[in-house]
This record gives structure tokens, C-alpha cells and sequence, in this order.
């Protein structure tokens, strides 16, 4: 929290649904006296990380396994160490034409064809354009669809109806996050595609605090089923440094996947960069991947090889 910031309830980084601070991670007791203006935090390490008396095995319950949810990507689950961790969040960043929608997609396919039911909101393009784009592309999914194992929402329609009725000048958070809860229902769905997922803040997209608290309340809403994997789309400009667009869904996400477009030796490369995975030691590293029609991203290797 930065020093002008009198009250949580001002922070960018603080969830009042939850009372969690995202840079502190920690719960706020007093959203009026925030823990990061506190002098007495600086020693707050010393008696957290206090070595204990007892055995850590004797005082700290075992803590099960964790459960990974496969990509479908070739290769990239190795890098990720298991896949991504189930039920949480992971936002996939890049520029136009990258591959993110692709990439979106074969998580999807991959798990209806897994019997892990999975939905695609389609927020900026019409669902008819995307299954049909799709089926050029070499992916037929009409009997996935029709199975109930694919679901295909285009949210412009329902902020149509919510403008209508309401005559909003902007979407409350839980009209939408009800929308995907009651179709994550219907379909006992395991996996959900936001794409992309700045379009979302439909109707005040000027308002970052607004579109912060937006995102960090559908994200814990999701969160707290425990069994939906979501992935999160955001574009970025070609050159920047950005990996979002509201600066705070890197905060929320459990792992950032970078897609690049970089020209080596007069030829363009597709480059995919871990840039964060949670509990998971992946190497630093940037990967060449090429994308094959009716396949998808398909990694080649780490990016030296080819320079």
C-alpha cells in the first residue's frame, strides 16, 4: 500500500469481501488502521519465522498432495512440473496474434475430451465467428457441444439484456459472476476461459479501482468452488513490459504464461515465457512454439537453440 493511502478501503490491494491484503498477503483485522502504516510491521518477520520449540512435524498438520490440471500443450505440463494447480486462476498475456485465444482453446478441448466439462465466454466476438473460426482451424467441436462437454457464452448478450432492464451505467461484479456460476452448474464444469478478459469490465472501463475490485471478486468467487481451473486472457502492446491490463491480475493469478512474436535472424518466432507458476520450480527460461492447424501450440524447444 503506498504512503497516501489513509484506509484499506482506498488500497487497489485490498479485497473488503475477503478483508486480504494482495501485496501484504495477509487478512486485515481494521481496514481503518492498514497494517502496512503500522511501525511495528518491520518486526513482524522475526516473530512470524521465530524457530518454534517443537517439532514443525508435531505442531503443523501434513498437507495433502496438490492436484495439477494438464494443459493439453505438448511440453509445456513438464515445464509447469504437473500442469496447473486445480481450481486456481492463470492469466495468459500477450500481443496480437501471439496465440492466446488458441492457446485458451486447446485447454478446453483438452479437457472435454478428458470428461472435464469447460466453458469459453466469448466477451469481444460473437460465438457463431469463434465455432466457426474453429472449424477451419481443424477443430470440429459440434459433438463436444452437443454432449454438454463445451459450453460457448457470448456475455455481450447478456450485458445487452442487464442495459435494458437495469439501464446501468456500469455491471455490478455479481451480475456476471453469477452468469458464470449458474453455467459452471449446469454443466459440472472443471475448466473456464475468459477471453479476454478486460472487455469484461463492460461499461466503465475508464475506472481501474473499479475494475480491480471487479476482478478480485470473481476471481475468489471462482476460487472458492475448489474445482474450476480458470484461465484469464489479456492483450498487451507489442514492446511493452505490462502484463496486464489493470495491474492487478498478476496479483491474483497463480501463474502468468507470456506469448511474444520476436524476429531472429530475419524470420518470426512465436516465443512463450513462464513468467510466474505458484509452488511449482520452473527454470527461467523462453520457449520457440509453433502453432499446427487441428493440433494448436506445440513447443519446439528453449529459445537458444534457435538464435
Amino acid at each position: 500500500m503506498n504512503s497516501f493511502h489513509k484506509k484499506c478501503y482506498d488500497c487497489p490491494f485490498y479485497s473488503p469481501q475477503t478483508s486480504y491484503c494482495l501485496k501484504l498477503f495477509t487478512f486485515v483485522k481494521n481496514p481503518d488502521a492498514p497494517p502496512c502504516l503500522n511501525p511495528s510491521r518491520k518486526n513482524i518477520s522475526k516473530t512470524i519465522y521465530k524457530r518454534p520449540a517443537e517439532p514443525i512435524s508435531e505442531i503443523i498438520s501434513p498437507i495433502e498432495d496438490l492436484s495439477y490440471v494438464p494443459t493439453g500443450i505438448p511440453g509445456l505440463d513438464a515445464l509447469l512440473h504437473g500442469g496447473f494447480l486445480s481450481g486456481k486462476t492463470y492469466l495468459i498475456a500477450g500481443e496480437t496474434g501471439a496465440g492466446k485465444t488458441i492457446f485458451s482453446l486447446q485447454f478446453l478441448i483438452y479437457g472435454a475430451l478428458r470428461n472435464e466439462p469447460g466453458i469459453y465466454l466469448a466477451i469481444d466476438e460473437p460465438t457463431e465467428h469463434l465455432l466457426k473460426g474453429m472449424k477451419r482451424f481443424g477443430w470440429d467441436v459440434y459433438d463436444l457441444v452437443k454432449a454438454g462437454k463445451l459450453r460457448f457464452l457470448d456475455m455481450r448478450t447478456h450485458f445487452s439484456k442487464i442495459y435494458l432492464k437495469d439501464e446501468r451505467g456500469k455491471i455490478e461484479p455479481r451480475f456476471v459472476i453469477d452468469i458464470i456460476l449458474k453455467n459452471i452448474r449446469r454443466i459440472g464444469a472443471r475448466r473456464l476461459v475468459i477471453d479476454p478478459i478486460a472487455p469484461l469490465m463492460y461499461g466503465n472501463p475508464e475506472n481501474v479501482l473499479y475494475a480491480r475490485e471487479f476482478l478480485r471478486e470473481m476471481v475468489f468467487s471462482l476460487e472458492k468452488l475448489g474445482n474450476v481451473t480458470t484461465i484469464m486472457t489479456s492483450e498487451i502492446p507489442t514492446g511493452s513490459n505490462q502484463y496486464s491490463r489493470f495491474g492487478v491480475e498478476e496479483f491474483l493469478a497463480s501463474g502468468i504464461i507470456i506469448l511474444k512474436m520476436k524476429e531472429i535472424k530475419g524470420r518470426i518466432y512465436r516465443i512463450l515465457y513462464i513468467r510466474k507458476a505458484r509452488w511449482a520450480p520452473v527454470k527461467p527460461g523462453k520457449y520457440v512454439f509453433r502453432i499446427e492447424s487441428g493440433k494448436g501450440i506445440i513447443i519446439r524447444g528453449p529459445l537458444e537453440k534457435f538464435l
